[in-house]
C-alpha cells in the first residue's frame, strides 16, 4: 500500500521500521520541525522518526500545522491508501483524516478509553495502574475516541519506569500494526467502538509535577518517580557541600522507616516520606549521567540525617 507515516519520538520508530520491512511504499513521513538542542541550544535536532526516514531515503515533511489549505492539499496529493499515526503531536483536521482511501490508523499506548491524550504511559504509572497496553484504532475528529481494531495488554511491575514500558509497548505496537495493515488491505480488519465508561485524559506533563513533595506517601512518590523516568525526571534538592543541588530520582523502591519528610534515615539512602519511606536505586546529579545508588553515594557522601527539600 501507499502509506503516509506520521510520528516523532523513539516510540514511533519500531512501527515505521516494521512498515518499511513489510514492503509497503512509504510515500512520505510527517514529523516535527527540528528543534534547537545541544549544550548551547543552537544545534537543530531531528526527531528519531526523521532520522530513520532519511536513512531509507523517504521524503520528510515538517509542517507546523495541518489546518491550512496548502498543507491539506499537499497531504491529499500524496495519494495515500492509509496514514499511520504514532505519537505525532499535531491534530489531524477532518480534511486530512478523509484524504487517505482507507482512512488513518493510530497506534495509542493505553487501554482505551483510559488515558486518551498526550502522556498515556506516564499517567498510567503515576496513577498506580497495574496494567497498560497499546491499541490500533481508526482515527476520527475526537481525541483518541475512534473504534479499536487490535489491542494488547502489558502488566506494570512496581519497578518499571515510563521509559521501559514505552520501549516494550513500542515493539508490541509495531507488531500489532504489522498485523493490522494487511487485514485493512483485505478489508478484513474489524473495528469495535470504545467503551462509553472509564474515559480519562492523559494531559501533558507539566514542569510543576516534577518536584518531589516528601510529605506524600512513599507509594505515591514511587509512582511519580517511575512515571517521570527517565525524562523529564522527578527531582529534589540537597546540599552536598556547595549549596542546594538538584538530584533526579530515576528508580526507587519502597522501604520501611520513618522520620521527618525528606530526611535520609540510614546509610542505604532511604528517605522518609509522609508515610513509610523510599530507597534510591538509580539517581542522577546535575550535569552527570544516571548512576546506581552505590555510585551516587560514593560521589555525594550523603550522611544520615541529611535532608532533601
Amino acid at each position: 500500500m501507499r502509506i503516509v507515516f506520521m510520528g516523532a519520538p523513539e516510540f514511533a520508530t519500531p512501527t515505521l521500521f516494521e512498515i518499511i520491512g513489510q514492503g509497503h511504499e512509504v510515500v512520505a513521513v510527517y514529523t516535527r520541525v527540528p528543534k534547537p538542542a545541544g549544550r548551547r541550544g543552537l544545534e537543530p535536532t531531528k526527531t528519531p522518526v526523521h532520522r530513520l526516514a532519511e536513512r531509507f531515503s523517504i521524503p520528510v515533511l515538517t509542517p507546523s500545522t495541518l489546518r491550512d489549505a496548502p498543507a491539506q492539499e499537499e497531504f491529499r496529493a500524496l495519494g495515500a491508501d492509509v496514514a499511520v499515526v504514532v505519537a505525532y503531536g499535531l491534530i489531524l483536521p477532518a480534511a486530512v483524516l478523509a484524504a487517505p482511501k482507507l482512512g488513518c490508523l493510530n497506534l495509542h499506548a493505553s487501554l482505551l478509553p483510559r488515558w486518551r491524550g498526550a502522556a498515556p504511559i506516564q499517567r498510567a504509572i503515576m496513577a498506580g495502574d497495574r496494567e497498560t497496553g497499546v491499541a490500533v484504532m481508526r482515527m476520527e475528529e475526537g481525541l483518541d475516541t475512534g473504534p479499536i481494531a487490535l489491542e494488547e495488554r502489558l502488566a506494570i511491575e512496581s519497578s518499571a519506569t515510563a521509559g521501559e514500558i514505552a520501549r516494550e509497548l513500542a515493539h508490541i505496537g509495531a507488531a500489532l500494526m504489522a498485523r493490522a495493515l494487511p487485514a485493512l488491505e483485505r478489508d478484513s480488519l474489524a473495528f469495535h467502538p470504545q467503551r462509553a465508561e472509564g474515559a480519562t485524559y492523559a494531559r501533558k506533563i507539566d514542569k510543576g509535577e516534577t518536584r518531589i513533595d516528601w510529605r506524600l506517601d512513599a507509594e505515591v512518590l514511587r509512582n511519580q518517580i517511575h512515571g517521570l523516568s527517565p525524562a523529564p525526571g522527578a527531582y529534589s534538592e540537597i546540599d552536598l557541600g556547595h549549596g542546594p543541588e538538584r538530584v533526579k530520582f530515576l528508580r526507587v523502591k519502597l522501604a520501611e522507616g520513618a522520620g521527618p519528610a525528606g530526611t535520609v534515615i540510614d546509610d542505604a539512602l532511604t528517605i522518609a516520606c509522609g508515610k513509610a519511606a523510599i530507597r534510591i536505586v538509580e539517581a542522577q546529579r546535575a550535569g552527570k549521567t544516571a548512576m546506581s545508588a552505590a555510585e551516587f553515594q560514593r560521589g555525594a557522601q550523603i550522611a544520615r540525617g541529611a535532608k532533601f527539600i
